[in-house]
């Protein structure tokens, strides 16, 4: 296969070059400021979450599955504020309570095979680590791996920002929810008020090697080798409108293909992935409501799934059919129930949220449609905040399968959140 660029990918390259040579003119300006880099005066920073939970399953899928804890996440946030508005920003994120090399047992997408989990050799990750370079309110830029805003989940992550004691089911198997990519950012905010904001992003595109059918493209993200396949650029894109305090409407869409990004060249034809999503928040007094929708679609998913169904054991991946598109929604609403009684700096928001999901929502070619994939669930839950970097969580979940098979899950979690800043010894 000869591989030439795209149109997509030629526009991406315009841009880069674009903002390069806009970073050069402006990096020339911020230089002229700083007579030396021995003078340092910046400050550094340290804030993070983390989070622990508890959950009771009781699964017609899994009748045998057993009550299990998760020390879920730490995730340390380390900065530092070089000064005439550069910034070095990086995340450090521990999974589930240590490092190294981990075994899941997978009895719907590995045959009832143990899997082993390798994240770019242990669950300590490097999630982020980038340079900011401030400029104009509506005109900034990221350098480096960096997040990609997309949905909600993926921006509002730290505990007291979601209901659930886990993040979001839709986002969650549908779209990579810790989706850091490497590439050239730019964001701002637009319009006399500022009630406009975007961010635009060029970076590495996705692995079709990792696609599968429970969680469509999420396991594209590449983790799973020491440098990242960049040979496909893709381009993400936010819009964001705040209507009012605590009101903001979103947009978000993201396009790249992901042939040529895979290990070894063994797909013949482009599979670009195209998403969309819309989104809206109101976080006003005592409720908080949210909303989102995502539609997403995988060209060429039948020529994906075969080629995947050949991949090596090793490559630890799932190897099973792919959806050509996949879509979800779901709404939320809290309300905080000491907001009746004297005032008082906690909260104990009471929520209920709906959500209806579909990996495979559908497909092309001889690829089944597997009903097994088609998931609504219903939550019901507390949300007590002791103070405002403090929460307890408890929650009874009932998803709902296309097969007709019920999972009822219970949880309970607890998150907290921290942060402190000091100022450079001038050394």
């Amino acid at each position: 296969m000869i591989n030439r660029p795209s149109s997509m990918e030629r526009v991406c390259g315009l841009a880069v070059a674009a903002a390069v040579l806009g970073l050069a003119v402006s990096v020339d300006g911020i230089v002229a400021q700083q007579e030396s880099v021995e003078d340092d005066s910046g400050s550094w920073s340290l804030s993070g979450y983390g989070v622990v939970n508890y959950f009771a399953f009781d699964w017609d899928t899994d009748p045998e599955r057993r009550s299990a804890m998760d020390v879920e996440r730490l995730v340390l946030y380390p900065g530092y504020d070089f000064g005439n508005g550069i910034r070095l920003d990086a995340e450090i994120e521990f999974e589930h309570g240590g490092t190294g090399v981990t075994k899941e047992f997978d009895k719907f997408e590995e045959f009832g095979e143990f899997e082993t989990e390798v994240e770019a050799g242990g669950e300590v990750l490097l999630e982020q680590l980038n340079v900011r370079i401030d400029l104009k309110p509506w005109l900034n830029l990221r350098v480096g791996r960096l997040k990609v805003p997309f949905g909600i989940a993926s921006v509002h992550d730290e505990p007291r920002e979601y209901f659930r004691t886990t993040r979001s089911e839709t986002e969650v198997n549908l779209v990579p929810t810790n989706w850091y990519e490497n590439g050239i950012q730019l964001f701002g905010s637009l319009g006399a008020t500022e009630r406009w904001a975007y961010t635009l992003s060029v970076v590495n595109g996705l692995d079709a090697t990792g696609f599968s059918s429970a969680s469509w493209i999420v396991r594209g993200h590449q983790t799973r080798f020491e440098t990242v396949n960049a040979e496909n650029l893709a381009v993400a894109g936010r819009l964001e409108y705040r209507l009012a305090p605590g009101v903001e409407l979103g947009l978000d869409g993201y396009r790249g293909n992901t042939t040529d990004n895979r290990p070894k060249p063994d797909l013949a034809v482009d599979a670009p992935v195209t998403v969309g999503s819309v989104h809206a928040t109101l976080e006003r007094g005592p409720w908080t409501v949210r909303a989102l929708g995502l539609y997403g679609t995988l060209e060429n998913s039948d020529d994906v799934s075969q080629a995947n169904r050949n991949l090596s054991n090793n490559l630890n991946v799932k190897r099973t059919p792919v959806g050509s598109a996949a879509s979800g929604y779901y709404a939320e609403a809290g309300f905080d129930l000491l907001s009746l009684a004297d005032a008082t700096d906690q909260r104990l928001d009471l929520f209920g949220r709906i959500e209806r999901y579909d990996s495979m929502a559908e497909v092309e070619g001889d690829v089944f449609d597997n009903p097994r994939w088609q998931r609504t669930a219903y939550t019901v839950g507390l949300n007590y905040h002791l103070i405002r970097q403090v929460t307890f969580k408890t929650e009874f979940s009932h998803r709902e399968l296309g097969t007709d098979e019920v999972e009822k899950t219970f949880s309970i979690g607890l998150g907290f959140e921290f942060g402190f800043e000091g100022e450079s010894d001038g050394g």
